[in-house]
């Protein structure tokens, strides 16, 4: 868990979001657990280096006081590069939380000496788990699929008192020849390239919240 120094900040609005950026820092807002939102600014590098880092739970230092908050948000420029703003919702560390974990296979099939290819058909799962817990991602050996074999959402190592909020029999990953991937695809048809759209950029430069 990282530790960010934040400061509250009186003033608000497009103008003063992007005095602060310029001057290295990032705007962001604190809420939760029924108490009045705080207004925040933080050092720049110091967030981009959580966020990079996929940290989730956060240690918030800010006059004499400290809290924990987990990242709920995190907006973005129009190119996708630089953190305008960050939503922090406040958390013990004993209640249980809904995340989206990243799944990463770790290793390589033993089918791949077979003539298997491994998909990964599922990248992430949504988990139950005590903020304690929470982890960055699930990691899970797969060195020991043969050709034909899946790697289920109930086979996923989860940390301690976590549930798993998906099928157990979702398919994350399998192992299968070239030959079965080629049958599943309609022969007598080509495949029609889907156009892509970019990703939403952030409503301007404006916070979403006070």
């Amino acid at each position: 868990m990282s530790v960010l120094k934040a400061t509250k900040r009186d003033g608000r609005g497009s103008h003063k979001a992007q005095h602060m950026r310029k001057a290295g820092n990032i705007p962001g807002i604190i809420y939760g657990h029924k108490i009045d939102p705080v207004a925040v600014t933080m050092d720049q590098l110091e967030v981009e280096h959580a966020v990079t880092h996929g940290e989730r739970l956060l240690e918030i230092q800010m006059e004499g006081h400290t809290e924990n908050v987990l990242v709920k948000d995190v907006q973005y420029d129009a190119f996708g590069s630089k953190i305008l703003h960050i939503d922090m919702a406040r958390v013990n560390l004993d209640e249980v939380v809904e995340i989206t974990v990243p799944v990463i296979l770790r290793g390589q099939p033993v089918g791949a000496t077979e003539g298997g290819v491994l998909t990964q058909l599922q990248a992430d799962v949504t988990i139950q788990v005590q903020v304690r817990h929470m982890p960055d991602d699930i990691k899970v050996s797969i060195v020991d699929m043969k050709v034909g074999d899946h790697l289920l959402a109930k086979d996923l190592p989860l940390p301690a008192g976590a549930k798993l909020l998906a099928d157990d029999d979702m398919i994350i990953a399998t192992v299968a020849t070239v030959a079965e991937e080629v049958e599943a695809a309609p022969a007598e048809e080509a495949a029609t390239p889907e156009v892509l759209t970019e990703r939403k950029p952030a409503e301007g430069e404006e916070e979403k919240k006070g």
